[in-house]
């Protein structure tokens, strides 16, 4: 892997003929630049979080309220940035966090994302509301790292598919997020009328999946049974002025059911040709998502019927208090992320990092806690290693980059954090991210 200098150093190197970062290595150009970029929809959905965007804003004040105070003439020629993690060796703490409707950002969505996270050997935590179906990003990332991101569906036939082909594609582990069994309140999403899945985006993992297939085909078959909530909305007949754009959904709905599917066993992507006008499947499938896409009645005793489907290891993310961690280490998890979803879901709640040290004190080291919501740059990971997590989850930069210049685009971002990590590490007077710890910091002792 290249050093921070080796990176610093090419890009200083190309400005001497001219040539310009791909994308922005300052993360307010970044995320100017992508907005620009971007529709205003696309935009929305990454950029956005829930109510007034107070715990998007809590999460960057959290991270900006630790403070690092340097070390010098430590030698620190040699760095490393390598963590132990599930069994494995990575080359660094960084994950790509799950994130879906990719394609929003960039036609070659997840293809693109694991190009680049094969190139840069960063894992890759493929999200069930993928534009890709997880075999196709399995296929893509090689050898590289990856854990899959469940969604507890109400459809337990759709839980044992998703896990069991999460199995096949070699992932180390599971990891169930906690905080989405409700969608919170999305302002800015409200405001433009836009949920991706009810244009079918963003659900090829689910029209990817046998079990998920079998109950769209029940319900074209038996279309007056099994209705749930979504039903009435799409009963719902369109004026004159909304006639083009419910023909426009209703197209891309029809453009993401897939005739051959991944993971039916029925070949590979090459089956995504378009269906027939009167196919019912295309709006079945968005009804049928939307009424089993999650559910609130889970509690952590339901953990032990997952632990009955799979021999992978079983993370947890989405834990923000100490009493949660608890109760996940009483239940027998692998690992926890502390995480409020990147400030998507609860209005008025703590910044992540705020979390942090409590749920690192209470799993006291027997399985791995890692960090995720609002990391922007290199110095941003120093701080959460330095507080106890073993690795952290980099969303919204990496998507920006996506938006951007597609894999070329993902590929810079990552490097860019990787650079600033490792220079960061370098200047604090800390040799390896394992020996990041509340020394670096302002108030330790």
């Amino acid at each position: 892997m290249s050093t921070g200098r080796d990176i610093q150093g090419r890009i200083y190197r190309a400005g001497l003929f001219g040539t310009r970062p791909t994308v922005p290595t300052s993360y307010d150009e970044l995320e100017a630049a992508a907005q620009r970029r971007m529709s205003a929809e696309a935009w929305s959905y990454v950029y956005g979080g829930a109510g007034l965007q107070s715990t998007v804003r809590a999460n960057r004040e959290a991270l900006d309220r630790v403070r690092l105070v340097p070390r010098y003439l430590v030698d620190v020629e040699q760095r490393d940035l390598s963590v132990d993690l599930l069994g494995r060796r990575l080359s660094s703490p960084l994950l790509l966090a799950p994130i879906g409707v990719l394609e929003m950002a960039h036609p070659d969505a997840e293809y693109a994302v694991a190009r680049a996270a094969r190139e840069l050997d960063v894992p890759m935590v493929i999200s069930t509301q993928g534009s890709v179906a997880m075999e196709e990003t399995a296929r893509t990332l090689g050898a590289t790292p990856r854990l899959f991101q469940l969604y507890w569906s109400r459809d337990e036939d759709v839980v044992r598919s998703f896990v069991q082909r999460a199995e096949s594609i070699g992932a180390d582990a599971i990891v169930v997020t906690l905080d989405t069994h409700l969608l919170g309140w999305r302002t800015r999403d409200l405001d433009l009328g836009y949920l991706p899945f009810a244009r079918a985006e963003g659900i090829a993992q689910y029209t990817s999946d046998p079990a998920f297939r079998a109950l769209v085909e029940g319900r074209v078959a038996t279309p007056a049974q099994g209705r749930g909530a979504s039903a009435d909305a799409g009963e719902v007949r369109p004026s004159l002025r909304q006639i083009p754009a419910a023909l426009r959904a209703l197209s891309s709905m029809r453009r993401h059911w897939p005739e051959a599917a991944p993971g039916s066993g029925s070949g590979s992507g090459s089956g995504r040709r378009r269906v027939g006008l009167g196919d019912p499947r295309p709006r079945a499938a968005v009804e049928t998502f939307l009424d089993v896409f999650s559910r609130s009645d889970l509690t952590w005793a339901d953990l032990a019927r997952l632990r009955e489907m799979t021999r992978l290891p079983i993370m947890v993310k989405g834990v923000q208090h100490r009493g949660d961690a608890r109760l996940a280490l009483e239940h027998g998890v692998d690992g926890l992320v502390v995480s409020n979803h990147g400030g998507r879901q609860v209005d008025g709640a703590i910044g992540s990092l705020e979390a942090l040290p409590g749920v690192v004190e209470e799993v006291d080291g027997r399985v791995p806690v890692l960090f995720d919501s609002g990391i922007r740059g290199g110095a941003d990971v120093v701080k959460a290693l330095a507080l106890g997590a073993r690795a952290v989850l980099v969303g919204r930069p990496w998507v920006y980059g996506l938006a951007l210049a597609g894999e070329a685009g993902v590929r810079a971002v990552l490097e860019h954090l990787l650079a600033e990590l490792d220079l960061t590490l370098g200047l604090v007077g800390v040799r390896t991210a394992a020996d990041l710890g509340p020394h670096v910091l302002a108030g330790a002792a």
